[in-house]
């Protein structure tokens, strides 16, 4: 396999990777919040590290003008912040 292939292919297994944790993993946890209108049992730090990162990651993508990092990061950072809303809303 050549180097170009490798890279290729793991760079869309880490797209699917990425997507998967924001489009599945996050809008459970936003289900879970909203439903019980409780953060009982849900990390804080974690989400807002996460956020952060997602964020931090965006603006790396745009200052080197690569789409690939601002679409997956973005994403993160929208539905990151939609979970950190509702974790500000029903916070005890």
């Amino acid at each position: 396999m050549s180097k170009e292939l490798a890279i290729q292919i793991f760079g869309i297994l880490t797209l699917v990777a990425s997507y998967a944790i924001k489009l599945i993993g996050f809008p459970e946890q936003i289900q879970k919040i909203r439903k019980s209108k409780s953060t009982a049992g849900i990390s804080t730090v974690l989400f807002v590290t996460s956020f952060i990162s997602f964020f931090l990651w965006t603006i790396y993508g745009f200052l080197k003008d690569d789409w690939v990092i601002i679409w997956a990061q973005g994403l993160g950072t929208i539905v990151g912040g939609i979970l950190l809303f509702y974790m500000w809303k029903y916070r005890k």
